[in-house]
């Protein structure tokens, strides 16, 4: 079973991806995790990767679908894929799945993390100084005019694929601001109608 999680920032979707490693031997391809695995890989890839990086730009959508094929072909996924923080545009989205039936895969389901904004912002902050209280590292960003302009961007930038996977047939919604547990057990619920 291959799916992508989508949701903004904080939301929780690593954390559901991990639980989806756990419980069902998924692979969680997560494209951050993935560059910089390449970037040190010394693969023909992996030295693309380190090239374009080290100039500063932005890594095309091209090399993060054939790291992406790479890990296809690596036939690790027996569980099936996770992809995490990608496709991100609608240029993505036809890409993957064009990589998908090329080789053979499917997309099996579409999992949002529905979130309020304000009551996820509210969250992100408040973990935020408890960490901080707690001398706990704490990501620069967190802190709530950084998440509103992180939001903006995913709302700008990703949200499109919300319409597109609705009209596909592919979507479902869950309440990301559920318990941990409660999102693991919607998320189980809405893999289980796609199996």
């Amino acid at each position: 079973m291959n799916i992508i999680l989508l949701g903004p920032p904080g939301a929780g979707k690593g954390t559901q991806a991990a639980r989806l490693v756990e419980k069902r031997n998924m692979v969680q391809l997560s494209t951050g995790d993935m560059l910089r695995a390449a970037r040190t890989s010394g693969t023909e890839m992996g030295n693309m990767v380190a090239a374009v990086m080290d100039r500063g730009d932005l890594v095309t959508d091209e090399i993060v679908i054939g790291l992406i094929r790479e890990q296809l072909e690596s036939d690790q996924g027996k569980g099936g894929y996770i992809f995490d923080g990608f496709p991100r545009t609608l240029a993505q989205a036809d890409a993957l799945g064009n990589l998908l039936v090329e080789m053979g895969e499917n997309l099996d389901a579409v999992i949002e993390l529905q979130v309020d904004d304000d009551v996820l912002v509210e969250r992100i902050v408040g973990r935020a100084k408890e960490a901080e209280a707690a001398g706990q590292p704490v990501r620069a960003d967190d802190n709530e005019e950084s998440l509103r302009v992180r939001l903006m961007a995913y709302y700008k930038q990703t949200s499109p694929l919300i319409g597109y996977y609705h009209a596909k047939g592919d979507l479902q919604s869950v309440d990301g601001l559920a318990s941990m547990d409660d999102v693991a057990t919607s998320i189980a619920s809405a893999l289980r109608k796609s199996e």
